[in-house]
């Protein structure tokens, strides 16, 4: 996996495309706009290289066959608008064939307001993904410290203030 950072995440407090690096054996991440060594990137031998972002011609992401070359996976994480610029400003990267994850995922993000609905922050993204190309391996675990995250910023905020702002009550 490659995940591809918007400077402005860095600092972000749950930086999730942080924690998928830290949780996971075969990811790289790299902070940029602009990747000038992106060519050698996506030239990895013995693997297909695909780009995890929506598109009209993105396919669904399926789980691998007995013959298949293993992905790589090449995963954008910034706003959408952000992410967007990652491609733009990287032409290698908006030509990758794109896949794109089943609908019906719901965030467990609660701090923040989705642009639509199943829109997932990068973390949960790459673990869904995972759970469609592993089977039966189960990337759930990458979740926990995500939602111990939010359930910090959760308490220090204060209850009412998280509902008064994000419309809900804490998810049991």
């Amino acid at each position: 996996m490659l995940l591809l950072q918007h400077p402005s995440e860095v600092n972000h407090a749950l930086n999730t495309a942080r924690l998928a690096a830290l949780g996971l054996n075969n990811a790289q991440l790299l902070v940029g706009e602009v990747f000038d060594d992106l060519a050698t990137l996506l030239s990895a031998p013995g693997y297909q290289v695909r780009l995890l972002f929506p598109a009209d011609d993105a396919q669904p992401l399926q789980a691998y066959a007995p013959d298949d070359q293993p992905l790589l996976l090449v995963v954008p994480d910034g706003t959408w608008r952000k992410a967007r610029k990652l491609l733009h400003l990287n032409p290698l990267l908006a030509a990758l064939p794109r896949v794109t994850l089943a609908n019906g995922g719901v965030s467990r993000y609660r701090l923040r307001k989705a642009p639509e609905p199943g829109a997932l922050s990068t973390l949960e993204a790459i673990v869904q993904a995972l759970q469609v190309l592993e089977v039966p391996v189960s990337f759930e675990p990458l979740l926990k410290p995500f939602e111990a995250l939010i359930e910090g910023q959760i308490a220090a905020m204060g209850e009412e203030v998280f509902r008064r702002n994000h419309g809900g009550g804490r998810q049991e």
